[in-house]
């Protein structure tokens, strides 16, 4: 299945001050996630950015919530984003046939989150290399269930070509420029 710019929106998951601190790899992960969100932005992908239980785990990461502010956002207490009812209205509000997910953590709400929108009929785009959880093995398994259920595994590097398409695209320069 090729990705289309025109049928995606962006799912962030929970990507919290009081957590991020935590995450396995997590230099690497703000770096990646940067890149995807200022890459899908350029492309003008439809965004909808979620927080768990924000009073405990606290906002979106500092460096990624300037990028993220103007979006929709949704607090949560379920671990799965559809389980909460205005973020599920607002991905079918969207009217796309894929959402791409990326955040933390993955053996939980990312999980989680992933499944649902499968079984909502949704084609789910998991970026692997924006995704973490505490432990790398619950990370690793997470991944592996993940794709035998039917999500779409990749790179923010591969998914942000597919989604430019061609050099032509007006976006390329600065999707090149970005994942040098």
């Amino acid at each position: 299945m090729r990705i289309n710019v025109e049928e995606t929106l962006f799912c962030l998951v929970d990507v919290q001050e009081k957590l991020f601190p935590h995450i396995s790899n997590k230099e690497e992960l703000e770096k990646n996630l940067l890149i995807l969100v200022k890459g899908l932005k350029a492309l003008n992908v439809p965004f909808i950015v979620n927080e768990q239980y924000k009073k405990g785990i606290g906002e979106t990461i500092p460096s990624l919530k300037e990028l993220v502010d103007t979006y929709p956002s949704f607090e949560k207490t379920t671990f799965s984003c559809c389980q909460n009812e205005p973020t599920m209205e607002a991905i079918k509000a969207a009217n796309k046939k894929v959402v791409i997910v990326a955040g933390i953590e993955t053996h939980v709400c990312v999980l989680q989150t992933c499944i649902d929108l499968i079984e909502a009929g949704l084609e789910v785009v998991l970026v692997t290399d924006c995704c973490s959880s505490r432990k790398q093995k619950d990370t690793d398994i997470a991944l592996q269930r993940l794709i035998q259920a039917g999500v779409i595994p990749t790179t923010y590097e591969s998914l942000l070509f597919e989604l430019t398409l061609n050099a032509k695209n007006p976006c390329f320069k600065e999707i090149s420029n970005l994942v040098k």
